[in-house]
């Protein structure tokens, strides 16, 4: 009779980081699918303005100092962001504390900065297809931004409290992921509504 040999696997670590995790490809596959939403609706923007005569029609450019300060708030974010990724997969607790209290600073000034931007808007979404793209990408990736923003404050509360510490590690790494991705999405969305509109007739 053949000898089953069983591998003791007691000493591997039980939670990891990047593509050796499900729950990684997950977010990943995540963030495609909303980031195909981000493309469709920035594709129908770039059509109706190379469709319309005048573009955008009935409402003047939006106001571009807050939108930037939030861009930028958004940029310098990247460089916390970054650190706390290399922490969390150094299982760096006492560092990781100080770090997510900043990220969670800087997600609620981020939102209070886009409310403000929202509140500067110089057209209503139900005024035409221009006023209900703006508010419909506006709001989309405020969505985004919000979801990201309430994860950090859980998990910063987590941090403090050591609940599944190592199990939290993990789960900021992916957090900084997709915040990473909330960012990144911005910067053409910036351009494309900010921006565009100023330059020509169409978009």
């Amino acid at each position: 009779m053949k000898t089953r040999v069983v591998a003791d696997v007691s000493g591997l670590d039980k939670h990891g980081f990047g593509h050796r995790l499900p729950t990684f490809w997950g977010t990943l596959g995540f963030m495609s699918l909303e980031g195909m939403g981000f493309v469709l609706g920035a594709g129908s923007f770039l059509y109706l303005g190379w469709r319309g005569p005048e573009w955008p029609a009935g409402a003047p450019p939006q106001e571009l100092f807050w939108p930037t300060v939030f861009t930028l708030l958004l940029l310098a974010s990247l460089v916390p962001n970054y650190i706390t990724t290399k922490r969390a997969q150094a299982q760096d607790n006492r560092t990781m504390q100080p770090l997510m209290v900043a990220m969670s600073l800087i997600g609620v000034a981020a939102i209070v900065v886009r409310g403000v931007e929202i509140s500067q808007l110089t057209i209503r979404w139900d005024t035409d297809a221009y006023g209900s793209l703006i508010w419909v990408l506006l709001g989309l990736h405020t969505v985004h931004l919000l979801t990201d923003v309430v994860d950090t404050m859980v998990l910063t509360v987590l941090f403090f409290t050591g609940h599944s510490p190592t199990r939290r590690f993990t789960d900021a790494d992916e957090n900084a992921l997709y915040w990473n991705f909330v960012v990144i999405a911005w910067l053409p969305l910036y351009v494309l509504l900010y921006w565009a509109p100023r330059f020509g007739g169409g978009a």
